[in-house]
């Protein structure tokens, strides 16, 4: 079994920044793709970021040039610094994984860490 640990999340300002982390630990032999998503209320989930272990990046539109996702391999960890934050930019925010175990390989979700931007 794997778990993801997320931690990180806020209150801060418009205009502020944080960071995010999450942490996978378990039966892991390797990570493919890591991301992060976020989900406002009365909102769909939506994809924020993505790190491929080949190395390329993925941004949605709206977060481009404000957010940058990292990965520490080693650590099993993926990061998102997000910078000039907005007030839409508030919402739960969640990591996925896929992680490759000795038998399958398969998505995990993290348990959501909550980002509020406001004055």
């Amino acid at each position: 079994q794997v778990q993801l640990v997320e931690s990180g999340g806020g209150l801060v300002q418009p205009g502020g920044s944080l960071r995010l982390s999450c942490a996978a630990s378990g039966s892991i032999v390797s990570i493919n793709d890591m991301g992060w998503y976020r989900q406002a209320p009365g909102k769909q989930r939506e994809l924020v970021a993505i790190s491929t272990k080949g190395g390329s990046t993925n941004y949605a539109e709206s977060v481009k040039g404000r957010f940058t996702i990292s990965r520490d391999n080693a650590k099993n960890t993926v990061y998102l610094q997000m910078n000039s934050l907005k007030p839409e930019d508030t919402a739960v925010y969640y990591c996925n994984m896929e992680v490759r175990s000795r038998y399958y390989t398969r998505h995990y979700w993290g348990q959501g860490t909550q980002v509020t931007v406001s004055s």
